[in-house]
C-alpha cells in the first residue's frame, strides 16, 4: 500500500530515531569525542565529493552570485535580530527572561555551514552558492555577532580569536572542497556515476550532526533543568521564529525572481543558526553561570531546524525528480 503524502519519509523517521537514540544513549567522554571526529570526517568527505562534482564554471558562478549572498547575509544578521526584537512583547511571556535572552543570542548568531550545504545538496539547490554563502556567514559572524549581542542584550561582548575560527573553517570545509575540485579531472566522472554514494554521505553527515549535537544537549541537562511549561513555551518561541524565517526567505527569493535552485540555497542558508559557533561564543560573551540558559534555546532551535529542513529538502528533491523527463 502506498504511503500517504502527509506522512514523513524514511529519512525524517531516521532523524527522529536519532534524536530518541541520543536522548536514551547520549555519547559522552571518549565516545563523544570519537563521534565528533567521525562527524568532521564525514562533513569533510562531503565537501571533497562536492568539490569533485562541481565544474569550474559552477564554482565561479557561485562566487559571483552577489544578490543571493546579500540576501542570505541580510536574513542571517538583519531579519533574525529584527524578529527577536520585534516579537519580544508577544513571545517573552511564554518563557523566562533568562531564556529569552538566549533567544536573542540565537538571533544574532551566524548560519550553519555543514547542515545548510548538506540540505541544499539533498534538495538539488545551487551548491556552489551555498558553499560560499554559508562559509561567508560563519566568517562574518565572528565579528558581527558580538556587536549584535551588545545591541540586543545591552551587554558588552568580549572578542574571540577570529584567526582560530577561520583556520578551523578552512581546514574542515574549504580545504577538502578545493582538494576535491582540483582532483576533478581524475575522479569527477566517478563521483557523478556514484550518485548513491554522494547521497549516503549527504544524509549520513546530517544524522551524525543530529546525534552529536543532541547528545551534548542531553548530557548538559536538556531534559532535567527546565520545567515543562517553560520547555513548551520555548519550543513554541523557536517554532514561531523558524517558521517566520522560512516563510520570509521563501517569499523574498520568489519575489526577487531567483531560480528554484537559488531559492533552495537561500532558504537553507538563510534560515539556520549555528550550534557549533554559538556554544563557544556564549562561553566567551557571558558569565559561566548564565551560559546554560543562554544556549538552551539554541540547542532546541538547532534540533528543530534540522528536522524541519530535512522534510523540506525531501520535498524539494521529490519535486525536482518529478520534473525530470522520463528515463532520467
Amino acid at each position: 500500500m502506498a504511503r500517504s503524502r502527509f506522512l514523513p519519509d524514511n529519512y525524517t523517521f531516521a532523524i527522529l530515531g536519532t534524536v530518541v537514540l541520543a536522548s536514551v544513549l547520549p555519547a559522552s567522554g571518549a565516545v563523544a569525542q570519537g563521534f565528533e571526529w567521525l562527524t568532521v570526517g564525514a562533513v569533510s568527505l562531503l565537501f571533497f565529493l562536492h568539490g569533485a562534482k562541481l565544474s569550474r564554471e559552477a564554482v565561479l558562478s557561485g562566487l559571483g552570485h552577489w544578490r543571493l549572498h546579500l540576501l542570505v547575509v541580510a536574513s542571517t544578521f538583519v531579519l533574525f535580530p529584527l524578529l527577536g526584537w520585534a516579537l519580544r512583547p508577544v513571545l517573552e511571556p511564554l518563557v523566562t527572561p533568562d531564556l529569552y535572552l538566549g533567544v536573542l543570542f540565537l538571533c544574532a548568531l551566524p548560519a550553519t555551514v555543514q547542515s545548510a550545504i548538506a540540505f541544499t545538496a539533498m534538495a538539488r539547490g545551487n551548491m556552489p552558492a551555498a558553499v560560499c554563502s554559508a562559509s561567508a556567514s560563519t566568517l562574518m559572524g565572528i565579528f558581527i555577532t558580538p556587536v549584535l549581542v551588545g545591541l540586543l542584550l545591552q551587554r558588552h561582548a568580549a572578542g574571540g580569536d577570529p584567526l582560530l575560527a577561520i583556520g578551523k573553517i578552512m581546514l574542515q570545509l574549504l580545504l577538502p572542497f578545493v582538494m576535491g575540485h582540483l582532483m576533478r579531472p581524475w575522479i569527477g566522472d566517478v563521483v557523478k556515476r556514484r550518485a548513491s554514494v554522494l547521497k549516503l554521505v549527504d544524509q549520513g553527515s546530517i544524522l551524525l550532526v543530529v546525534y552529536t549535537a543532541f547528545s551534548a544537549a542531553v548530557i548538559q541537562g536538556l531534559w532535567k533543568d527546565m520545567p515543562l511549561p517553560s520547555l513548551l513555551g520555548l519550543l513554541l518561541v523557536c517554532a514561531v521564529i523558524l517558521a517566520l524565517a522560512l516563510v520570509s526567505t521563501t517569499w523574498l527569493a520568489r519575489r526577487l525572481g531567483f531560480s528554484k535552485e537559488d531559492e533552495i540555497t537561500i532558504v537553507f542558508c538563510g534560515s539556520k543558526k549555528s550550534l557549533a559557533s554559538g556554544v563557544p561564543m556564549a562561553k566567551v560573551l557571558f558569565a559561566s553561570s548564565a551560559v546554560g540558559a543562554i544556549v538552551l534555546p539554541l540547542m532546541l532551535f538547532h534540533q528543530m531546524q534540522l528536522m524541519v529542513c530535512a522534510v523540506l529538502a525531501q520535498r524539494y528533491a521529490a519535486r525536482a525528480q518529478a520534473q525530470l523527463p522520463a528515463g532520467d
